[in-house]
């Protein structure tokens, strides 16, 4: 009986993973970033970031902290350097601008969430990663802003209020740190 618990749960696991847009090691690393240790707090930062129902969010804290939060893969590396991996290499260093403008502004986590970084402090504030191969979006969540130019709504239920598509790092410019700082200051 044990044996048919075990395949349903490790079907179940990779189905979650699967919705998700990760794998399931991506999913580890990403609780595991997150620095949380408690089950309600895991289980709702996957409610939240990756709007997961309560029971698979749950199941996949508790496979999470069965498996152990520091049993890692040999040789853990950055996520950035997989992020930025291949055709996206070259965006690297817009990347790097623009998280060096946001580290001035003070504190915050940065979560590795698949093919982008979560940014957060009591709740996410903006989202980098490569898109299209062509720029890097930063997504932000603004309140009180009005949409226009370089700064896209986007639409209901995405998990970043705005976006702003970054060229190169010389797109990285006093507008953009605004508004992410805007972004900043709302989340904590």
């Amino acid at each position: 009986m044990m044996g048919i618990v075990d395949h349903t749960l490790a079907s179940q696991l990779r189905d979650l993973a699967a919705r998700s847009g990760m794998s399931l090691d991506e999913l580890y690393m990403f609780l595991r970033a997150s620095g949380l240790t408690k089950v309600g707090e895991l289980r709702d930062l996957l409610k939240v970031h990756f709007r997961m129902g309560h029971g698979d969010a749950n199941t996949l804290v508790h496979a999470y902290l069965k498996v152990g939060p520091s049993d890692t893969a040999q040789g853990e590396t950055n996520p950035l350097d997989a992020i930025y991996a291949g055709p996206n290499a070259p965006l690297r260093p817009t990347h790097d601008r623009i998280m060096a403008g946001i580290e001035r502004f003070g504190a915050f986590d940065v979560v590795p969430a698949g093919s982008y970084v979560t940014l957060r402090r009591v709740t996410p504030f903006a989202m980098i990663g490569p898109n299209a191969r062509s720029r890097v979006d930063v997504g932000l969540n603004l309140r009180g802003v009005e949409p226009g130019g370089r700064l896209r709504a986007m639409p209901p239920g995405a998990l970043c209020a705005f976006k702003v598509e970054v060229g190169d790092a010389s797109d990285v410019d006093a507008e953009l740190l605004a508004w992410a700082r805007n972004a900043y200051d709302a989340a904590g």
